[in-house]
């Protein structure tokens, strides 16, 4: 029989994983809700399960999940990322099913996804951190202690949902008056996203760099890393743009906060592929954000300069291999920029524009390209699910040159009939601070001039887009 791994997503990160599952001569099973009924990645796997009508509600049922896998006779499951990828939950009833679950142990998720505990087991391994507290106490109480450690710290302060992940469950708080009015509101929605109100302090850097650390460890305990990230450019907490290597960080610096990330995983006995999370400030001083257990959306940027394919290794190690390279096999090479091209219009706060049909897709390639997508003219963008479209990632050996082949990308890249966020990355790539490399978390607020643009920027859009609008007048001129 064949070995028959599952893959518990959907969309771009489950094509990934698949193409992955299939190079490893194993045979993947997609699961799809009925708005995914014509999704790209139910096509190209070997089997597809449907799990119910959704939205959503399907695709995060874990019984619906575990069953599915053993039906189809898996032995493995992979959950991308996302909500069940962060769920200790669904680790553990994989484990309890029989099934290997793709990531670290569901003790291993909880700690980490518990910010507090995560916190602690980083403090008691030395591990630089910002000031903060343990779970605040639920009403008037929790109130007080928030206000109280702010006088002893100083604002603006961070807002956290314990149980947070993926940017959702932040807020920051600039003054007392604020902390009233937050503090509330914070609980009620960890309590709806995460379904747990628990909510803790953290003191605010002010405009850091966000540097990440890419680690693989197996289950002997060999750990390595792959390089850092720089994902500073972000909105509502939420990345936008990835970059590796990190920006502007000294070979020592850059060791140094590698040596930490690998420290941090083992201290929280982390297996598998995950990310160490750091904010970095204008003293380049480090702490420690978070260990996200997971699979990372711009895991890409860090295959491009190392080599090294994350999601097939992710497999074997979980499959009982072990890691076949050491750290000092490692090599960093060249630069690699990611952007996440959504349906979404920019200059209208990153409006999603689902429900519009693709009329046009042209996707760039060559040399040191990569696209991670499901988009294909005459796909409809379904409602109900996240606006992202495609990942496109380049690669170059210096920096302008990756900037050079990202613009020329962007240029090329034709989406007609939803907005996308192609018009506002061609702006970014040719903002001067962008190509210097000066980014901070504060980018989108002291750069407002990016959503300055026309709809469609360069000639081949605006050729295309007239086109579109030709065919569809068309069509409608045939209807009536």
């Amino acid at each position: 029989m064949n070995t028959k791994i599952l893959v518990a997503n959907r969309g771009e990160i489950a094509i990934r994983i698949i193409r992955a599952i299939q190079e490893l001569n194993y045979e993947a099973v997609a699961i799809y809700e009925t708005p995914d009924k014509d999704s790209r990645h139910i096509r190209i796997a070997n089997e597809a399960v449907w799990v119910g009508h959704g939205p959503r509600a399907d695709y995060l049922n874990i019984d619906k999940v575990i069953d599915a896998a053993l039906r189809h006779d898996c032995v493995a499951v992979h959950p991308g990322y996302g909500f069940l990828a962060e769920n200790p939950a669904f680790a553990k009833a994989c484990e309890d099913a029989g099934l290997t679950f793709i990531g670290p142990s569901s003790d291993v998720i909880h700690n980490l996804g518990n910010k507090v505990i995560a916190r602690q087991i980083m403090a008691d391994a030395g591990i630089p951190m910002t000031p903060g507290t343990k779970n605040l106490s639920a009403g008037d109480e929790g109130l007080k202690e928030a206000i109280t450690f702010a006088e002893g710290h100083g604002y603006p302060i961070m807002l956290k949902a314990t149980a947070g992940g993926g940017g959702r469950g932040i807020r920051r708080v600039e003054n007392d008056e604020e902390m009233s009015e937050q503090y509330p509101i914070a609980r009620s929605e960890a309590l709806a996203a995460f379904n747990d109100d628990s909510v803790y302090l953290e003191k605010v850097i002010v405009q850091p760099k966000h540097v990440e650390v890419q680690i693989i460890a197996d289950s002997s305990g060999k750990t390595v890393h792959l390089g850092t990230r720089d994902c500073s450019i972000q909105r509502r907490n939420q990345k936008l743009v990835e970059i590796a290597p990190a920006f502007h960080l000294s070979p020592e610096l850059c060791d140094e906060i590698c040596q930490t990330a690998i420290k941090a995983a083992k201290a929280a006995g982390y297996t598998n592929a995950g990310t160490v999370e750091f904010l970095l400030d204008s003293d380049n001083k480090y702490y420690f954000m978070e260990i996200n257990t997971r699979l990372q959306v711009e895991h890409t940027v860090s295959e491009m300069v190392t080599g090294i394919d994350i999601v097939r290794t992710q497999i074997k190690l979980a499959l009982g291999k072990e890691l076949l390279f050491d750290q000092d096999e490692v090599e960093i090479r060249g630069h690699a920029i990611e952007v996440r091209i959504n349906a979404e219009d920019p200059r209208n706060d990153f409006m999603p524009e689902g429900g519009k049909t693709v009329s046009v897709y042209r996707s760039p390639g060559g040399y040191g390209v990569r696209l991670d997508g499901f988009c294909y003219q005459g796909f409809t963008i379904p409602e109900v699910y996240d606006s992202l479209l495609v990942k496109l990632t380049v690669f170059g050996w210096s920096w302008n040159e990756t900037v050079d082949r990202m613009r020329r990308c962007l240029t090329n890249f034709v989406i007609t009939g939803p907005k996308t966020t192609i018009p506002f990355y061609l702006n970014l790539v040719d903002d001067p601070d962008f190509k210097k490399g000066d980014f901070d978390t504060s980018y989108l607020e002291t750069h407002t001039h990016l959503f300055e643009y026309e709809e469609y920027k360069s000639e081949v859009n605006k050729l295309a887009n007239l086109i579109a609008e030709i065919h569809h007048k068309g069509q409608n001129t045939y209807a009536a």
